[in-house]
């Protein structure tokens, strides 16, 4: 399916050719899900295009995102991973546009490449960096890259062979100035509690958000909670899937 749909409705799936197929610029399509054409990766394992090719890949993410993402909305997508979420969104919701922010260095080109292929590079651009909210975050950070990039991150964990690299930081009062939005879109594997507890989330209107209550545990998941229902937002259960969840701005904060 290509252009865009409403948002909520339902979107077909159209299943990558076996084997993948060759564009005229040489890149090898390996499947298509939801309009995109994904391209080729060294990141992206077989079992992974596999589950881009059924609709299993970040599944509850495109769901709740397409339902709940209005018509001309402006994206800020923290965590692109391989590009494709943001892609899909791009694709599939009419006149949106989308900054997608992703940290790990190896992944950048290969977004850039996706979104390009796909005719959507008017529409969604990458920017690669860490998004931290307070004033006097340092100019770097060190990024965790793992070998399975949908597990890097800001904490090394328990992955001893997870890689540091030195990534830049982009300080989001100067990136709300730069690129006002009214929509988060956020994975970013653990880093969302510190992010919505520093945040001046004034002028946005939802947030699609996958929580990783493994990481920061029950008490992180409170904290949450308390930080989005403080700073006026309340849970959409019904928009909600699993670890992803939906948070608008309830209409007496967004009257005020």
């Amino acid at each position: 399916m290509t252009g865009a749909a409403r948002s909520g409705t339902q979107i077909p799936m159209m299943i990558g050719e076996g084997g993948g197929k060759m564009t005229a610029g040489a890149e090898q399509v390996v499947t298509t899900t939801f309009g995109v054409e994904v391209l080729a990766a060294p990141h992206l394992s077989p079992r992974m295009i596999e589950s881009m090719s059924n609709g299993r890949y970040e599944g509850n993410e495109i769901s709740c995102g397409l339902a709940a993402i209005p018509k001309g909305a402006r994206i800020l997508e923290l965590g692109a991973g391989a590009g494709v979420v943001g892609s899909i969104l791009a694709k599939n919701i009419a006149d949106v546009t989308i900054l997608s922010v992703e940290a790990n260095p190896t992944l950048i080109d290969h977004i850039a490449a996706l979104h390009a292929h796909n005719g959507l590079t008017g529409t969604i651009t990458v920017r690669h960096g860490v998004v931290l909210c307070n004033a006097d975050a340092p100019d770097a950070i060190d990024f965790f890259v793992r070998g399975n990039f949908l597990g890097s991150g800001l904490a090394q964990g328990s992955h001893p062979r997870a890689k540091a690299t030195r990534v830049p930081v982009i300080r989001y009062d100067d990136l709300k100035r730069d690129f006002p939005h009214d929509t988060i879109m956020m994975d970013i594997e653990g880093g969302e509690l510190e992010f919505l507890q520093g945040a001046d989330l004034t002028g946005v209107e939802r947030i699609v958000a996958e929580f990783h209550r493994g990481i920061y545990g029950v008490p992180g998941m409170r904290q949450c909670k308390q930080a989005l229902r403080g700073k006026g937002f309340g849970l959409n259960d019904d928009l909600s899937k699993g670890t992803v969840k939906v948070w608008e701005r309830r209409a007496a904060d967004a009257a005020a």
